[in-house]
């Protein structure tokens, strides 16, 4: 069965920001709102510093509260494992933007809550989300984890790599390659 993942280089990601103007543009998000975004993480005790820069967004949870808690069926797991929202189901109670524990849902000004949904409709067309089309150091790997052939396998099975709060039992596709 596909399931779509997503790894991140944390070695190469210079936190740009590219990801994220192309997301805003892509996905037509309303200004002063994100579906990702840079996060810089600073590890150590002077003078042994190390910057960890990344992008995050939604991570698509194999075990997602958000999809577990929605009371109308709006938050739902789509082809490939990725987890939606169907707009016009949403009541805009809060209550995925509350169980996330990455914080990657916003309210959306239309009264929806929105997220990061992989860029399915690029991805139906073959094409890679946005955020990974346009990165410039190409610290983005997307595809289906379960195809041995696909770049986000082999990467993966190459480097040594974390989730994001494995303590939340979530089971997030977004991986960081360390």
């Amino acid at each position: 069965m596909m399931r779509y993942a997503m790894a991140i280089d944390t070695k190469k990601c210079v936190g740009c920001s590219d990801c994220v103007v192309a997301c805003q543009t892509e996905n037509e998000v309303p200004i002063g709102y994100c579906r990702d975004w840079i996060v810089e993480v600073t590890d150590g005790t002077y003078p042994e510093l190390e910057l960890e820069i990344r992008s995050e967004r939604c991570n698509h949870c194999d075990n997602s509260p958000c999809v577990r808690c929605c009371p109308t069926g709006a938050s739902h797991y789509s082809d490939g494992g990725s987890v939606l929202v169907t707009h016009n189901k949403c009541i805009g109670c809060g209550a995925c933007v509350s169980s996330c524990p990455y914080d990657a849902r916003y309210s959306h000004p239309k009264g929806y809550v929105d997220k990061c949904t992989f860029c399915n409709h690029r991805v139906k067309k073959g094409q890679q989300p946005a955020c990974v089309s346009v990165c410039p150091t190409r610290c983005m790997y997307f595809g289906d984890l379960e195809d041995p052939n696909s770049e986000v396998s082999k990467i993966m099975k190459l480097r040594k790599y974390k989730t994001l709060a494995p303590e939340a039992g979530t089971k997030p596709q977004v991986f960081y390659l360390i």
